[in-house]
């Protein structure tokens, strides 16, 4: 496996806890790069079923370091909660390190994500409402706090200054009620105790497994279309979603990515705002949507749900260098009597085979769909290629080849097991 990537090839919830989680059985280390608890990756062992927000999917697997690294912004109240949750189940957190450079969402990042969409009316983002935007914003602005400074003897000193600004800004600029300082700075004071026996150098650890030649996987959040940069702006999050993402986010250096792994779904799904080209908004749009279970699993918001876009995977593919391509939920299309793949778009009477130059380019375009025969046949139990229905392994064909990526792996259900391997 090596140094690997694993990025989300859509508007995120493609299923990469699940691909991490499979992976991470030979890997030394499994390090989160970007995002915040807007993530959500859900994996299911047994009849268990974990939603984990922060701390990576390789937790599962005891001889693995998990490390929540330099370019994620981190909630305490939800890590904390996170870590109570995983000891209860059993699971030890001996392997979990946090880079004190990671930024720390304030309570007043929260509020002001609210505030700001709020303000935005019909033109919101359509964000989590998770602080996560604020916090990178005042990253940017060289006005935030890290981990190291939640950690530190200094923090009240350090942290009281930002409270009254931002009660300013509530109150003069939004009309809001001030905050409660001194009791939400207690409350994130709180949590210090728990959070310092993890925290260290990341860059550090990574670098050290590097040059060991040890197996290191790097876990994306959210997926390649909301990336700041390269998504669908400004209907995107505030980092850097896509493969070299793990380089800002964690310090390692580019030529040191040997394997970028994109995940997608079988179908498209979105959550939030932002044109859908694919999107289906009729009965077969909600049953995707009711047998994929295709519900946020930060917010439970319902997700959009649409044909498989393949001009937005090519996009994917060439923005993030993927090597290989897992496909998850196939399953869930299982009774369709026609599939469909989105394999160009029509945009002022021209055909277009690649991602719009611009964003008025974009909601201007209409889907150019190939149709394919579904299949009825149940592939629950499929563990081999061979063993799926032949409509089913066509529709397979068509992504690898309109995709230019080969698939590495195919999951026909929710469970841990039910995935057919094909690298």
């Amino acid at each position: 496996m090596a140094v690997t990537v694993v990025v989300g090839a859509q508007w995120g919830d493609e299923g990469k806890g699940r691909v991490v989680d499979y992976l991470a059985r030979n890997a030394a280390m499994v390090v989160r790069y970007q995002g915040g608890n807007n993530a959500g990756h859900t994996v299911a062992v047994g009849e268990t079923e974990l939603k984990l927000h922060l701390i990576p999917s390789g937790i599962l697997h005891s001889n693995t370091l998990c490390l929540i690294a330099d370019g994620v912004v981190v909630d305490p109240a939800v890590l904390t909660q996170e870590m109570q949750t995983l000891r209860a189940q059993g699971i030890s957190l001996d392997s979990l390190r946090i880079s004190g450079n990671a930024h720390v969402i304030m309570p007043y990042h929260r509020i002001l994500d609210a505030l700001d969409e709020q303000r935005r009316g019909g033109g919101k983002i359509g964000t989590t409402g998770r602080g996560i935007g604020p916090a990178y914003a005042d990253k940017a602005a060289r006005s935030g706090l890290r981990i190291a400074d939640l950690v530190s003897d200094h923090f009240l000193e350090r942290a009281r200054p930002l409270f009254a600004e931002k009660n300013h800004l509530f109150q003069r600029v939004y009309g809001a009620d001030a905050m409660d300082s001194e009791a939400l700075l207690a409350e994130v004071a709180g949590y210090a105790g728990q959070i310092r026996p993890f925290v260290c150098n990341t860059t550090l650890l990574v670098g050290q497994a590097v040059a060991a030649r040890q197996n290191i996987l790097f876990e994306g959040a959210q997926g390649t279309m909301l990336d700041i940069d390269h998504g669908t702006y400004p209907f995107v999050t505030s980092s850097h979603t896509v493969a070299g993402g793990a380089c800002l986010g964690t310090g390692i250096g580019p030529r040191q990515i040997e394997r970028v792994i994109g995940v997608c779904k079988a179908y498209t799904t979105r959550v939030g705002s932002g044109y859908f080209p694919t999107e289906l908004e009729d009965a077969t749009g909600e049953r995707i949507r009711q047998r994929g279970a295709e519900f946020g699993t930060t917010t439970g918001r319902p997700r959009r749900c649409g044909w498989r876009d393949l001009v937005a995977l090519r996009y994917a593919a060439q923005v993030n260098s993927m090597d290989a391509l897992a496909l998850t939920k196939l399953d869930v299309l299982t009774g369709l009597p026609t599939v469909c793949l989105g394999v160009g778009y029509a945009c002022d009477g021209k055909r277009l085979n690649h991602f719009p130059d611009t964003q008025a380019e974009y909601v201007r375009s209409e889907p150019i769909y190939e149709e394919l025969p579904g299949w009825d046949e149940e592939i629950t139990g499929a563990r081999r290629l061979a063993d799926l229905p032949a409509n089913a392994r066509r529709y397979l064909e068509r992504i690898e080849a309109l995709a230019g990526v080969p698939l590495m792996m195919v999951s026909v259900g929710p469970r841990r097991e039910q995935a057919i391997t094909l690298q």
